[in-house]
C-alpha cells in the first residue's frame, strides 16, 4: 500500500476528468472517484465540501487497487473556473531590488480570470496582439472556505493548499503606453494562468515561506529565489484582500514573482513561438 499525501491533481482518461492523488513521487495518481464514487470528481466542489471529503480520503486503506501510471493520463489544472483569480504584485525583495523599485507597504492586487487558467500540459497559445510575452514563476493559495474581513493571525486557517502558478504577462500591454496604463490586458489575455500539476494541503508543508521557487525556459533557470523573500507573506495577503474582497472556496491567489523575468534582462528577454498550429 502506499503511503497517503495530500497532492490533489485533476486528470481526464478516456475522456472524463477526475480527481485524484499524486503518489510515488509523481510516477502514479490514485483515481478517488473509483475508490470512492461519492467524492465530486473536481477539486473546487472538493473543497467546497470541507473536512468531510478530507475525511473520507484519509480514511481511504487500499489507494494501490486504483492507481494509475501517469503516463496514462493527461493531467489538467488542479482547479478549474474558480470564481477568482487574485494576483500581488512586486511582492519579492529582491525582485524589486533588480527593478530599482521601492518595496510596497501593502500588497499590490490586481487580477486574472478564471479563463487565464490551463493546465500544466496544455500548450500557451501566443497572442498576436503582442510581442513581449514574459514568465513569472509564483506561490498560488488556493482558499479553503469564505473569508471576509479575516484577522491576519488567523488568515492561515482559511488556505486549504498551495500550487504553482505562471503569471504571463504581455509587457506591451501592462506598461504605461497601452489600455489608458491599466495592467488588466497585459496581465489577463486567454491562457495567461497555466497553474498545477498538484495542490498540496498546507498540512504537507513544513514552512511555506521557506521554499525554493524556480522557473525554468527552454531547461534554462531563468528565476530561483525562495519564499522568505516574500515582502507581504501569505497570512497578510489573505487578511488584506478579505478586507475587500469575499474569497471563496477553490479562489486562486498568486503571491508574486522573484527576479529573473524576461523584462529586466540586458538585452530583455521574451518567449518566442515554437510552433505554428494548422
Amino acid at each position: 500500500m502506499y503511503g497517503i499525501t495530500m497532492r490533489f491533481v485533476q486528470f481526464t482518461k478516456d475522456g472524463d476528468r477526475k480527481l485524484g492523488l499524486e503518489i510515488k513521487d509523481g510516477r502514479a495518481i490514485v483515481d478517488l472517484n473509483a475508490a470512492n464514487p461519492e467524492l465530486p470528481s473536481n477539486l473546487r466542489d472538493f473543497i467546497k465540501g470541507g473536512d468531510v471529503n478530507l475525511k473520507k480520503v484519509q480514511r481511504m486503506l487500499d489507494i494501490d487497487d486504483y492507481a494509475l501510471n501517469t503516463d496514462s493520463v493527461r493531467l489538467e489544472a488542479p482547479i478549474l473556473r474558480p470564481e477568482k483569480v487574485l494576483c500581488v504584485g512586486m511582492n519579492y525583495r529582491d525582485h524589486c531590488r533588480e527593478q530599482g523599485a521601492t518595496v510596497p507597504e501593502e500588497p499590490v492586487v490586481f487580477g486574472k480570470f478564471p479563463s487565464c487558467i490551463i493546465g500544466p500540459q496544455d500548450d500557451l497559445h501566443y497572442p498576436a496582439e503582442t510581442q513581449k510575452l514574459d514568465w513569472e514563476v509564483e506561490l498560488a493559495l488556493v482558499i479553503g472556505k469564505e473569508a471576509k474581513h479575516v484577522q491576519k493571525d488567523q488568515a492561515m486557517d482559511y488556505i486549504f493548499g498551495f500550487s504553482v502558478a505562471l503569471d504571463v504577462s504581455a509587457r506591451d500591454w501592462q506598461n504605461k503606453l497601452k489600455n489608458g496604463g491599466q495592467v488588466l490586458l497585459g496581465k489577463a489575455m486567454d491562457e495567461f494562468c497555466p497553474l498545477g500539476p498538484v495542490v498540496v494541503t498546507k498540512d504537507e508543508v513544513n514552512d511555506v515561506h521557506n521554499l525554493g521557487i524556480r522557473c525554468r525556459v527552454n531547461g534554462i533557470i531563468k528565476q530561483s529565489s525562495n519564499t522568505n523573500q516574500l515582502v507581504h507573506r501569505s497570512e497578510a495577503i489573505i487578511a488584506h484582500i478579505s478586507r475587500f474582497i469575499t474569497l471563496k472556496p477553490g479562489d486562486v491567489v498568486l503571491t508574486g514573482s522573484p527576479p529573473g523575468v524576461g523584462f529586466t534582462r540586458n538585452p530583455p528577454e521574451f518567449l518566442k513561438v515554437v510552433s505554428t498550429l494548422k
